[in-house]
């Protein structure tokens, strides 16, 4: 019988795409970096320090948490669980001093990732093979209304009543967000695996094997090390930042900055849904490498801000980078789908999360390294993960996102 998901499990699908905004500018791309920023003894290497170490946490726990629900022949307790751990964590950020609210990021950063990992992993369950990308760019751009919130939100409370409230209200939307999911999202039957689930020793064991395994379906791996590359360049800049660069480099004010991110998730929305439409009229393929070409432009653009102290510029920056954003999820996780065999998509979506992890991990290192242990500063390590992309774009003209004929392979 050939699965058909129901309208309401689209909607508590794509409603958690907005959940994940909300944290993902809110905290993670936007007031939390600026909160760090603030404390004039803490620099840029401490919040990379931060970041890497709740992505080597996801490294270990997405694959094995993968593994488990797969045994188990379910994915949504997982999502409910790590999105719990988020919104706690978030709850008390900037209630302590900026020693334990950065362990605190660390512990909310690891609970959204690894529901954004069994989040991407859902797409299979509320999409057919023929509306993919449709679906997957509806998720992003009902996604992007999260960010309004989360700059409205700031915009409305940072001034008179602080960081800690700010982030105290963003973890209560973030978990109203998210409770369509929790209710009624609904999964696609899977049969449950006899004997005991996998401990984490087999799990890592299991992701070698998957590398492995990967490298039997054409395109996969090399899928795989571009999405490491450009994956590198998004997140870092995304993951805080591009905050710290705006603020510190090009001059805006955070009042300044609100506003064009404002613009900026405008065109994150028109991305994620015209990106969406895109991947289904000429392929995944061919989307992704249109928002890369838009990715190099946007560096190109910030670059230049900085070195003429020129904000119409990083204004152009953020909107372009909206778009690419936008287009760059809806094209990456629909060609993801099309090019993985549906029997191994937790396991290989697995592979997809942990390339994602390592790149974010790399990224904000490299950061630090380049701008404050070598002190050639924050222009020199925008110009590195530019490279990034660049490398990307060569990495992904091997693949081909012609459809699979799964019927036939082993």
């Amino acid at each position: 019988m050939t699965w058909r998901p129901t309208r309401r499990s689209v909607a508590a699908w794509a409603t958690y795409d907005l959940a994940n905004t909300v944290f993902a500018l809110g905290v993670g791309g936007l007031y939390f970096a600026e909160w760090v920023v603030d404390a004039n003894e803490w620099r840029d290497r401490d919040l990379a320090l931060a970041i890497d170490a709740a992505m080597i946490a996801v490294i270990i726990l997405a694959p094995w948490l993968g593994a488990r629900s797969d045994h188990q022949g379910t994915r949504r307790p997982y999502l409910i669980g790590a999105t719990l751990v988020a919104v706690s964590a978030t709850f008390f950020l900037a209630s302590p001093g900026v020693g334990a609210s950065l362990a605190l990021f660390s512990l909310a950063l690891v609970g959204f990732h690894v529901g954004s990992f069994f989040y991407d992993a859902l797409l299979v369950d509320v999409s057919t093979e023929e509306n993919r990308g449709r679906i997957s760019g509806l998720g992003v751009g009902i996604g992007y209304v999260g960010s309004f919130i989360a700059v409205g939100v700031g915009r409305l409370l940072i001034d008179d009543h602080g960081h800690a409230v700010v982030f105290r209200t963003l973890a209560v939307l973030f978990l109203i967000f998210a409770l369509p999911a929790f209710f009624f999202l609904k999964e696609r039957p899977r049969p449950r695996k006899q004997g005991n689930p996998p401990s984490v020793r087999q799990a890592l064991s299991q992701v070698r094997k998957s590398w492995r395994a990967a490298g039997n379906y054409e395109g996969l791996v090399p899928f795989l090390i571009g999405r490491f590359f450009y994956s590198d360049a998004i997140n870092t800049m995304i993951g805080g930042f591009l905050t710290v660069f705006a603020l510190e480099e090009v001059g805006f004010t955070l009042s300044e900055l609100e506003i064009v991110l404002a613009y900026g998730i405008l065109a994150s929305i028109a991305g994620g849904i015209g990106g969406g439409r895109l991947t289904e009229r000429i392929g995944p393929r061919r989307t992704l490498h249109l928002a890369l070409y838009l990715w190099m432009a946007a560096w190109i653009f910030g670059l230049l801000a900085a070195a003429l102290d020129a904000k119409s510029l990083g204004t152009t920056l953020v909107i372009m980078g909206g778009l690419a954003l936008g287009a760059t999820w809806s094209a990456d996780r629909t060609y993801m789908a099309r090019i993985s065999p549906p029997e191994h998509f937790a396991e290989f979506y697995g592979l997809y999360a942990t390339v994602g992890r390592f790149a974010t991990i790399l990224g904000p290192l490299l950061w630090a390294l380049i701008a404050d242990v070598a002190g050639l500063g924050r222009m020199t390590a925008m110009g590195a993960l530019f490279i990034f992309l660049v490398v990307a774009r060569v990495v992904l003209a091997q693949v081909d996102d012609s459809p699979r004929d799964w019927a036939n392979t082993r």
